[in-house]
């Protein structure tokens, strides 16, 4: 079978090598030293889904390796600002071009627009890109344990901290829950096999135990996130019963003509 995680780290490798020859790592990181000279506003997604009633980050993804086009057409000044107005508690916006039809030009688009938290997601191997997501105004940052050692992991977590970055590391199995350690923010199962792109949301529920086991007599309590394959409010009900704050969704919106007024259906039967 096909190893579709393999080929995306492989080309994002590529992608952050040919952005390294535009300009330059001390260049954006003398950028970014600037930006946070400036006092802008700063919005916390972990404390946004602990304090939602809902919880629902809204994602904008126009396409995806397994199924191709989504929904080509959609524009994120329009459906982003929607959401937003929809009940969205925050927004994940896709920032890879070749495999999701992303663009980092898309957070810098609607930054003004949006007074919520926006997770840059993308397959993040290289602190460059964490200096991309502070310059264009992310608020926090995907990390996927299935794409990174646990060193290069941690030392990630700790460069996004630095410059005012939260994290959602993303894990897919028990195994990976040793990179907890690097003590992110939020914790997100995804409920999508990153090699094969089958999804089952019984992963989130199957994971659950060993969450709570994983950080058990720690001062430590992230953010409870489950990612992908949600399309029924129900989901959302039982997710929270066992501890889930945070719920992504982005096909069950973004595969209808109007995302936005999904959304706010959906808010409305949960």
């Amino acid at each position: 079978m096909k190893d579709i995680l393999k080929e995306i780290v492989e080309s994002k490798r590529q992608e952050v090598e040919q952005h390294r020859q535009v300009c330059s790592m001390e260049y954006l990181a003398d950028e970014v030293r600037k930006v946070m000279a400036i006092p802008l506003p700063h919005y916390s997604m972990s404390e946004a889904l602990r304090k939602s009633a809902t919880g629902i980050i809204a994602e904008f993804k126009r396409k995806s390796p397994s199924k191709g086009w989504i929904h080509e057409s959609a524009s994120p000044e329009v459906v982003i600002p929607a959401y937003l107005q929809a009940g969205a508690t925050a927004l994940s916006i896709l920032t890879d071009g070749p495999y999701f039809g992303g663009n980092l030009k898309y957070i810098k688009q609607v930054r003004q627009e949006v007074s919520i938290p926006i997770l840059r997601k993308d397959f993040i191997i290289d602190e460059y890109q964490l200096l991309e997501a502070k310059l264009v105004g992310a608020d926090a940052v995907l990390l996927i344990a299935a794409c990174l050692s646990l060193e290069d992991c941690i030392n990630l977590i700790n460069k996004a901290h630095e410059i005012e970055l939260e994290v959602l590391l993303e894990v897919h199995n028990p195994e990976e829950l040793a990179y907890i350690k690097g003590l992110p923010e939020m914790v997100g199962v995804n409920n999508r096999n990153l090699g094969s792109f089958v999804t089952d949301v019984q992963n989130s529920f199957r994971m659950a135990d060993a969450l709570r086991e994983s950080v058990k007599g720690l001062d430590y309590h992230p953010v409870l996130v489950s990612e992908s394959g949600i399309s029924n409010p129900q989901t959302i009900r039982d997710l929270r019963d066992i501890g889930y704050r945070g719920f992504l969704i982005g096909e069950t919106f973004m595969k209808t003509p109007h995302p936005a007024e999904t959304l706010k259906h959906f808010i409305q039967e949960l």
